[in-house]
């Protein structure tokens, strides 16, 4: 099933001029992660731009983009067996694509927001919490980045 389906949402952060800027991508925009990282290499951000999809309340992308340098988080590899975003994030990472007795896990960079203050070992706890659903889990991230405000209107989600 692809991504434009069942998008949850799909924004677009960056900082400009040191301060933090949400932007709403368009459902075409993610259908692989090469479409969305194009789509956020258009913005002007200081130190390039991240992308934070959801789909169906299963899974999430996270999508770093610095000029040409592409980063990538799934917050779960088993879900490639679905949705195109996430077998394109697979194929992105190199790596196989997930069997049925597979358990959920992240793949990818973990340490790719670490210099804007949310370290990998941070994000692998957030991870962990089998409690929280995608949405929850990137406004958690959003907050952490400075920006949780912004997304939780963007999202229309009430703060924590």
């Amino acid at each position: 099933m692809t991504a434009s389906d069942a998008v949850d949402f799909a924004l677009a952060a960056y900082r400009e001029e040191g301060v933090w800027q949400v932007a709403e991508l368009t459902h075409d925009h993610v259908d692989d992660v090469e479409t969305l990282a194009s789509a956020l290499r258009r913005l002007p951000g200081d130190h390039g731009a991240v992308g934070l999809v959801a789909i169906d309340e299963d899974f999430f992308v996270l999508v770093r983009v610095a000029g040409q340098h592409t980063r990538v988080l799934l917050s779960d590899v088993t879900a490639a067996a679905e949705w195109e975003l996430a077998a394109s994030a697979v194929e992105f990472l190199n790596l196989p694509m997930p069997e049925d007795e597979d358990e959920p896990e992240a793949a990818g960079d973990l340490d790719l927001l670490g210099d804007l203050g949310l370290h990998a070992m941070d994000l692998a706890a957030l991870l962990d919490d089998e409690e929280l659903y995608p949405d929850e889990m990137l406004s958690d991230v959003a907050r952490r980045l400075g920006f949780g405000e912004l997304f939780d209107d963007a999202v229309d989600l009430a703060s924590a």
